[in-house]
């Protein structure tokens, strides 16, 4: 059984309390919040156990869910780590390279599991990508959605923007060779709309637009590559594939043929389609269960501390790029 605390029980917290009492071989021994009021009504409606303090509940813990502001997230996966507990730490992992660095650091040093909560890599509809050979050349994804306060502490980036930083990073194994980025301040003193252009080394380019004052709320990501195309909506669990087939019995199943094309006098292809739909998901339930499954077997999460190191890295440098732009043009 292993013995876990969550610490912060805002939104997200609160989902965390819930589905880690849903796991098998879990305990979940309490919560830590630094809103006694919050805390109180926490408990009432999740039966769960509060404590007055951050030690007193890592100190019964053989893990830990941080689940605070990223402002916080270094102090207390650093109290976690030094008791020798593993990490599920939300995203973004933490405000700074050199904060990252020292925790991953530490967690090898205590032969911790460190997981980062990068939920869309558990996404079922990405997770359709894993029946196909992946290539991608081209990559385009929006991620927007209406105004909503929660959030707004920290740029847009590493607010909505990271989820699509991360999967395209895990998707492109290549490193970035140049970024190219924009964006402004709408509603709030941060970054609220930011679209940043990202050239891999092996050529593949990655469009990358992120809002948070929209009018409306897409979760989309597309992928090209070499005789195929992805389109995956992470809010309807729905990817579609559009492939190019050499002849008709090498049509992928489930595949409707839409058109054809003629190649030259002697060689016709088939353009394809796939609508995939795959079936509701508790993502968050899914993450959480493969960080225990990472515990209980010694292996290594899906979802690593240098993975979140990456992401916030490249996070960081869209948001650096954009705030030195905009100080030129206010400057003006």
């Amino acid at each position: 059984m292993i013995k876990i605390g969550v610490v912060g029980a805002g939104h997200l917290g609160r989902w965390h309390i819930k589905n880690l009492h849903r796991l098998p071989n879990v305990e979940m021994v309490g919560f830590y919040d630094c809103d006694p009021r919050r805390r109180d009504e926490i408990a009432a409606e999740y039966n769960a156990t509060p404590f007055d303090s951050l030690d007193q509940l890592l100190d019964q813990c053989d893990a830990v869910s941080i689940v605070v502001p990223t402002v916080s997230h270094f102090e207390v996966a650093k109290s976690a780590l030094d008791r020798g507990l593993h990490i599920f730490c939300e995203k973004p992992f933490m405000q700074t390279i050199t904060e990252a660095d020292t925790i991953i650091d530490l967690a090898r040093q205590k032969g911790c599991v460190l997981q980062v909560g990068h939920i869309e890599r558990f996404n079922p509809a990405l997770a359709v990508l894993s029946d196909f050979t992946i290539s991608p050349l081209f990559i385009e994804s929006h991620r927007i959605s209406p105004f909503n306060p929660r959030g707004t502490d920290v740029a847009v980036i590493l607010d909505l923007m990271i989820h699509d930083i991360d999967i395209i990073l895990s998707l492109v194994k290549s490193e970035i060779e140049s970024i190219d980025a924009s964006g402004a301040p709408v509603l709030t003193d941060t970054i609220d709309i930011a679209n940043a252009r990202l050239k891999f080394s092996n050529g593949c380019v990655a469009n990358i637009t992120a809002s948070r004052v929209s009018d409306k709320q897409m979760r989309k990501i597309r992928i090209f590559q070499k005789d195929a195309y992805f389109s995956i909506d992470f809010l309807k669990n729905q990817t579609s594939v559009y492939s190019l087939s050499e002849d008709s019995s090498r049509i992928p199943e489930n595949a409707i043929p839409i058109t054809e094309l003629k190649v030259n006098d002697h060689q016709t292809k088939l353009i394809t389609y796939q609508e995939i739909h795959t079936a509701e998901s508790n993502a968050m339930l899914e993450e959480l269960r493969a960080f225990t499954q990472s515990i209980k077997n010694g292996t290594p999460p899906p979802v690593t501390g240098e993975d979140g190191k990456r992401a916030l890295e490249i996070a960081l440098q869209i948001e650096k790029q954009i705030k030195s732009s905009l100080e030129k043009v206010l400057a003006e």
